[in-house]
């Protein structure tokens, strides 16, 4: 579905990036295609893909353009959880009611709060970064509930945290989305003052309990998806780059320089280095991934050094994708720094989206911490 639309991709990832949101020519082909549909669960028109196919085709979407990537690990994971995880009441208003025609995106992370009222929740907050709104019918705004004023917690430590399932019109969208890179995805910051939100619209952010769905992915939580979401996009956006200095080393001439960058020894060096770093970071993510993904399906629990080892994978990967841009950005010279080349725009979109918390030294402190024995488990992995 994914490759089908690289042409499409192609021609609009300028004009995406000047509307600052997807082109609805590209939204729409999404839908057509099937892609915006197949992450999610089959009672929402999905074909629940394996880890495997999320993470090839992330890399391909993101190879083609780093906001069309990101969307793909906004839109398609957001629609998933709310998919998966909303009791059969929200699923039917959310989803049924709309012949299943539903794009969802927003920010997961507990930036509002949520007052217990009668039948559900008065949702305000405010949320930064909210990745694919700009084309969303729904919105995702993780929140803190609020009984008579006080946190409510679910374990030592622990305090609950929910998602809620807000329909456009419920939200103020406050713009913001001016910035270096991923220009092209909508991640508008938003906010919403007292809005009713009813419990069979919210669902726990952790959540592992599906309530349809039969992939081992359902039974893993947003978290696992969220994360090779990640570490995919950030190795899709290396890919482009690499594969573009490839092409462009057989004519590309450095001034007083009458080597072609191929013939020169220490580019072909780097190259070699920098493909192999590319490919070993890939089957790394690949195998903490369905490693995971084989012990769930097999019935086992997603224990925490399981989690920790996607988690980490999804940070490594990061971190290499990110050392392959910057010396393929390089080594390409001026041939970099031209505004309307996809090498231009790789550049600019992998070091806007590595900065992301969810893909941080912290996460890698986190993972070490349970493989050393230091903590027992780290509830966000």
């Amino acid at each position: 579905m994914a490759q089908g639309m690289r042409e499409l991709v192609a021609e609009q990832a300028a004009e995406s990036e000047r509307n600052r949101t997807l082109t609805d020519a590209i939204v729409d082909e999404m839908w057509a295609s099937g892609l915006m549909t197949a992450l999610s669960p089959a009672a929402a028109g999905g074909i629940e893909p394996s880890f495997a196919e999320m993470i090839e085709t992330w890399i391909e979407m993101a190879w083609q353009d780093g906001s069309f990537g990101w969307i793909g690990i906004a839109n398609l994971p957001s629609r998933f959880a709310a998919a998966t995880y909303l009791p059969d009441d929200g699923f039917a208003e959310v989803f049924t009611a709309h012949d299943n025609h539903v794009t969802m995106g927003g920010q997961f992370f507990p930036n509002g709060q949520g007052l217990t009222t009668d039948g559900g929740y008065l949702l305000s907050g405010s949320w930064s970064f909210g990745s694919g709104t700009g084309h969303s019918q729904y919105v995702a705004a993780g929140f803190f509930p609020l009984d008579n004023g006080e946190m409510r917690w679910i374990s030592e430590g622990v305090p609950d945290m929910q998602v809620a399932v807000v329909p456009r019109t419920d939200i103020q969208f406050n713009d913001g989305w001016h910035v270096q890179g991923l220009k092209g995805t909508g991640s508008y910051d938003y906010s919403a003052q007292e809005v009713f939100v009813p419990v069979s619209r919210t669902f726990p952010l952790f959540a592992r309990q599906p309530h349809r769905g039969e992939s081992p992915a359902s039974r893993m939580g947003l978290m696992p998806v969220t994360a090779a979401g990640h570490a995919s996009w950030a190795l899709g956006v290396a890919k482009s780059m690499l594969d573009d200095v490839t092409e462009l080393a057989a004519t590309k001439y450095r001034m007083s320089d009458m080597a072609s960058l191929a013939s020169r020894p220490t580019f072909q060096k780097g190259l070699a280095h920098h493909v192999a770093a590319w490919r070993a970071a890939r089957l790394l993510v690949l195998d903490a991934f369905t490693a995971a993904e084989a012990a769930v399906g097999a019935g086992s629990d997603l224990t925490p050094a399981l989690r920790a080892d996607m988690r980490a994978a999804a940070v490594y990967a990061t971190d290499t994708a990110r050392s392959c841009a910057e010396w393929a950005h390089l080594v390409a010279g001026t041939s970099a720094v031209r505004e309307g080349s996809r090498l231009e725009r790789a550049f600019r979109d992998i070091y806007t989206g590595t900065q992301h918390a969810f893909i941080s030294e912290k996460v890698a402190i986190d993972c070490a911490q349970i493989w050393l024995g230091i903590i027992e488990d780290q509830f966000g992995l």
